[in-house]
């Protein structure tokens, strides 16, 4: 018979594990808890802070991880998606609907008609530009027949 005490199961921590144990922890509070890691870096021991940026930029904690894909890209795409979704909405209020497709179709016409003003104005404006030069252009001597150079030989 055996009177040796069963030995407890060995754990995988010790002194190199806590890496993996701050950056579960930080994978855990998500990528506030990254920046925030990374600014005390930077404030107690500049070095840390570079290490923190050089890390997450390796490992694409900071494009995949951090922010999914492109953040503008993405919020733009989704906030148009969401506007758009809740301009053509119906509120299902009929009179309010009618007065607001009313209101919008107006906005539009409003719009195209301020564009074209636009449009013209540019037009008008380079015609203005084209019209000067070419009175400049006629007011300056012209020399239609240039002499070529004469070759002293």
């Amino acid at each position: 018979m055996n009177t040796f005490p069963a030995a407890a199961p060995r754990t995988t921590g010790g002194l190199l594990s806590w890496p993996r144990r701050a950056e579960a922890w930080l994978d855990g509070h998500g990528r506030k808890a990254w920046i925030t890691a990374m600014v005390l870096g930077f404030i107690f021991f500049w070095p840390l802070g570079i290490a923190l940026v050089a890390y997450m930029t390796m490992t694409n904690r900071w494009s995949k991880d951090m922010f999914g894909s492109s953040c503008r890209k993405s919020r733009r795409a989704s906030w148009n998606a969401d506007w758009n979704s809740r301009v053509h909405a119906s509120s299902g209020n009929s009179a309010f609907d009618a007065y607001k497709a009313e209101t919008l179709r107006r906005l539009e016409e409003e719009q195209a008609a301020f564009e074209g003003f636009l449009n013209r104005l540019r037009e008008a404006k380079d015609k203005q530009q084209f019209d000067a030069f070419m009175e400049e252009r006629a007011r300056s001597p012209r020399n239609d027949d240039p002499q070529p150079p004469a070759l002293n030989a």
